[in-house]
């Protein structure tokens, strides 16, 4: 296989054709992901401490990069240009829109600007969906939220960790295994298809429940407060992004 036909086969034809991911783009995206935390965290170190009016700025922007995946899902915008609207580029895209905002945000030493940006797109984005699509699941946000809710707030209340974290990637889980479970949804990435192909859907929450569980207990070690608050909100988009994607989705069947 030449360079062009491996480039297409594991990268191109995996966004074009919606073939999900496989063992090759995930490790290039991950890398790709270390490598763009590692950067920005290195730039923003001295200009923030990502405190929760950080992460709270934060939040409408990552609503704002599910709905408009939502827009792409939908149809409403077509090849090529859609394109740019699937993951990985959303993320670029999301961040290309925040990150300006933030900057201008820290120089007026005020998060409150950055967050009415942020609620201002994401609400345009949100209009627009639902004045265009048909609610068909509408019980399918309310189920995951509770259930998300419910194994976050008794983690949160038993190990005094964070209860936004587990939350975020709670969302992902159970949204996820509402979908497969009982609307036909197949799951994209690679070690989650795996374990839903050879133990079924339900393992998808216990899962990243003992994942998130550990990755909180080991970053408790971080004797560096700023890098423990940047891990950690790395960690809600990483949970929260597609967890808003999978049930916005579902609730207008696209």
């Amino acid at each position: 296989m030449d360079i062009w036909g491996f480039i297409k086969k594991y990268y191109i034809d995996s966004i074009v054709y919606k073939e999900g991911y496989n063992i090759v783009n995930t490790l290039t995206w991950a890398l790709i992901l270390v490598l763009a935390v590692y950067f920005l965290y290195k730039f923003l170190q001295k200009r923030t401490d990502f405190r929760s009016e950080f992460v709270i700025s934060m939040l409408p922007f990552i609503v704002f990069g599910s709905s408009v995946r939502i827009v792409e899902d939908a149809g409403f915008i077509d090849p090529p240009i859609s394109y740019f609207l699937m993951t990985p580029f959303i993320y670029f895209l999301t961040f290309f829109v925040a990150f300006p905002s933030l900057l201008l945000s820290i120089k007026l030493k005020n998060y409150k600007v950055c967050t009415l940006l942020g609620v201002l797109l994401s609400s345009a984005v949100l209009i627009f969906l639902f004045s265009n699509l048909k609610v068909v699941h509408y019980w399918v946000f309310p189920a995951a939220l509770a259930m998300s809710f419910l194994v976050s707030y008794v983690f949160s209340f038993v190990t005094k960790k964070s209860f936004v974290v587990m939350f975020s990637h709670m969302l992902d889980s159970f949204s996820s295994y509402i979908g497969i479970k009982f609307l036909n949804y197949w799951e994209l990435h690679v070690l989650p298809r795996f374990l839903v192909e050879n133990f079924g859907s339900e393992v998808l929450p216990l899962v990243k429940f003992l994942v998130l569980a550990s990755v909180l207990y080991i970053l408790d070690f971080e004797k560096d407060e700023k890098l423990k608050n940047f891990l950690k909100f790395c960690l809600i988009v990483l949970g929260l992004a597609p967890g808003i994607r999978n049930s916005l989705r579902m609730t207008f069947e696209v």
